[in-house]
């Protein structure tokens, strides 16, 4: 990986060129009054004057626009310079609030004034992920699906009719598309270097963001329209986010105590000599470990995600000999991102190499997955790139990991002399964390999650407060005759045939019901390790399956826990009236047979669960059967949600629908314990 050092820019030639030269080709002063009114306003047909645009179509010439707009552009850098932070807080501020992130452009202000290359970049991040936030809220005044993409916002009709067309050509010239200057994109997916970005592009977007607020002001009491913010995604069960559980100490709890000395020493020493590292990225890096010293998470996790891609892109372009795919693509091809790097194959379906370059492919992709990329996780670059988190109450638990993570990669891709390092006392822990890392937001680990709590509520059913069995009177037709034996003997045949599939000594013959049926055995068979990395479409087609049919379950246990509470707290008010009585009893003796047989389901899903690669791949010309039956189950637990709803409360209709799907079940398990032993 000797190529880390021989990189001098990732930035491809006329990228490079927009970036770092047309902007500065005319030497002309420019006046800052030409822009700017005597209250402060920005002239923005002055400013617009100075696109230019292509014939016939009149599309934005955008490498001219950069050239004209050069001068303006450190006109108004110098004008901010000559400006004290009081001054410009007087004079600005106010037309920051329509951002709802006027404290982040106040910092820009700041970092302008000293030009530090890291931070200036850091600035231009946070700037353009806040103002994309806001023009989104814009967008909504109206539309009602807002893109995506910042190229599609800012090119669309709702934004052009705020704030005219030609302003928002003025945007696409700096950010969104990939024609232009495009800073957002070369920042946030690590192509441009601390030294690549000019401070005065940063100072004209501050600017701008000013002038679109004056604009806003305008056209909110004009059309007496309300701007109203979307709420920013909180991270909820920070302790999911701990990602590295098990055995060894969690890298979250490893960072709290260590992160302020032994570790960021070591942390600061190691990207100095790391192959993962590009040297011109390097200020880069030890900006956000500093910026972590001083507990600004968000911003050290925004220097972070960037290197994190570089880094990878490095390897990737390497281990699948494309060298040149790790410059920025031109404006007619796509940047190698994330995305593609985590994909099982190449855009001309090769394999992709990256995961065998990695030591612990799974560790390394499996994270990468967690944290940017599946649905149910924190897709934390997504949420920071765009402007949806709160930079101001980022919390460390997430920070955490990310440094956690990138400090393993970085030992991970350090030269053999560096042993030192891996075995050192407070970095061996946490490369012992991650070889032992498990996907936690992967449908399938989401499905275990669920199967785990669901069966937690099950077992609150015995704790239920429930009238005196004397007082409960038997019903016909259920307890104490032949049906109700007759249940609990299907249930203990299934069982029975399940036992193979399940860990030894786990069912007593006295009671192989309550015996099997636990906690304890279904958290030993999800602590099974499966692979979840590139799952195959019909394994995750199963297990969307096998999620609603839990999710069911635990609607139904729900429904249980709170219809008897209730039921009770009216038997002993005696506010039942006779049939009211008469279907509680019903409901105290179905819960009785109902329990088992939702733990039952839920055992059924576990092992569904941990045979469907192989059933999937071995016998494939089952799938559809296997799938239908599953789809049978779905349907039982949907009409069980129905039937034990407090405003159905059908107790006899459960028992009965509950009967028929055991018979299905234990007809079918037959035919799917030989697909499992065949598949094992």
């Amino acid at each position: 990986m000797a190529l880390s050092a021989s990189v001098t820019t990732c930035l491809s030639q006329p990228v490079h060129y927009a970036i770092c030269k047309v902007g500065f080709e005319k030497k002309d002063t420019y006046d800052i009054n030409n822009i700017l009114s005597g209250n402060g306003e920005v002239c923005w047909q002055a400013v617009t004057e100075h696109v230019c645009y292509l014939e016939p179509d009149q599309s934005v010439d955008y490498i001219k626009s950069i050239r004209s707009l050069g001068p303006v552009c450190e006109s108004v850098n110098l004008y901010f310079k000559s400006l004290t932070k009081e001054q410009f807080v007087i004079q600005y501020a106010s037309w920051f609030h329509w951002t709802n992130c006027t404290e982040v452009f106040l910092e820009v202000f700041d970092v302008i004034q000293y030009t530090q290359a890291t931070e200036v970049a850091l600035g231009l991040m946070k700037l353009t992920s806040c103002l994309e936030r806001a023009l989104g809220d814009v967008y909504l005044l109206k539309g009602n699906d807002c893109p995506f993409l910042l190229r599609d916002l800012l090119a669309s009709e709702q934004l052009a009719d705020v704030f005219g067309q030609a302003v928002m050509n003025v945007l696409r010239v700096f950010i969104g598309s990939p024609h232009g200057l495009n800073l957002r994109n070369v920042l946030w997916h690590g192509f441009a270097s601390p030294q690549e970005i000019p401070t005065k592009y940063c100072a004209m977007l501050l600017f701008l963001t000013a002038g679109l607020g004056q604009l806003l002001q305008t056209y909110l009491l004009q059309t007496k329209c309300v701007l109203v913010h979307r709420p920013y995604v909180i991270f909820i069960s920070l302790e999911e986010l701990d990602a590295f559980p098990g055995k060894y100490l969690s890298i979250s709890k490893f960072l709290l105590s260590y992160v302020n000395n032994e570790m960021l020493s070591v942390a600061e020493e190691l990207v100095k000599l790391s192959s993962f590292v590009l040297k011109t990225m390097l200020p880069f890096w030890i900006a956000a470990l500093t910026a972590f010293k001083q507990s600004r998470y968000a911003d050290s996790v925004i220097l972070l995600l960037p290197q994190l891609e570089v880094g990878l892109r490095l390897l990737f372009t390497t281990a699948n000999k494309c060298p040149n795919r790790l410059l920025t693509a031109e404006s007619s091809a796509l940047y190698t991102t994330f995305d593609e790097m985590l994909a099982k194959h190449l855009n001309n379906e090769e394999v992709n190499q990256l995961p065998v370059v990695l030591e612990e492919p799974a560790m390394a992709s499996d994270f990468l997955w967690d944290f940017l990329s599946h649905q149910e996780g924190p897709r934390i670059r997504d949420r920071l790139s765009h402007g949806e988190i709160n930079l101001e109450t980022f919390p460390r638990e997430v920070a955490n990991q990310i440094v956690g993570f990138a400090i393993t990669i970085l030992c991970r891709f350090s030269d053999e002399d560096m042993f030192s390092f891996k075995e050192h006392m407070v970095i061996k822990p946490l490369m012992n964390c991650a070889s032992c890392y498990r996907s936690r937001f992967h449908p399938i680990s989401r499905l275990k999650k669920q199967v785990l709590e669901c069966m937690k509520s099950i077992h609150l059913w015995p704790e239920l407060p429930t009238v005196p069995e004397e007082q409960v009177q038997t019903i016909k037709g259920l307890e104490g005759n032949a049906e109700a034996n007759t249940l609990i003997l299907m249930i203990s045949e299934i069982i029975s045939q399940l036992q193979h599939y399940m860990p030894q000594n786990c069912c007593s013959s006295e009671d192989p019901i309550n015996s099997v049926l636990t906690e304890r055995l279904l958290m030993e068979l999800c602590d099974t390790r499966i692979c979840t990395l590139y799952s195959p479409r019909p394994v995750l087609e199963v297990v969307v399956v096998l999620r609603k049919i839990s999710t069911q379950c635990h609607q139904v246990s729900q429904q249980v826990i709170a219809g008897a509470g209730l039921r009770y707290a009216q038997w002993v008010r005696k506010a039942l009236r006779s049939r009211q009585r008469h279907n509680y009893r019903r409901m105290l003796n179905s819960i009785k047979f109902l329990s088992p047989v939702l733990r039952l389901i839920l055992l059924l899903i576990t092992l569904e669960l941990l045979s469907v690669y192989s059933v999937c791949r071995k016998n494939p010309s089952d799938y559809q059967q296997y799938l239908k039956f599953l789809k049978s189950v779905l349907q039982y637990t949907e009409n069980l949600v129905t039937y034990t709803s407090p405003e159905k409360n059908k107790w006899d209709e459960t028992m009965e629908l509950t009967k028929t799907t055991l018979i299905k079940i234990r007809k079918t398990s037959d035919r799917r314990l030989m697909l499992m032993h065949l598949a094992t």
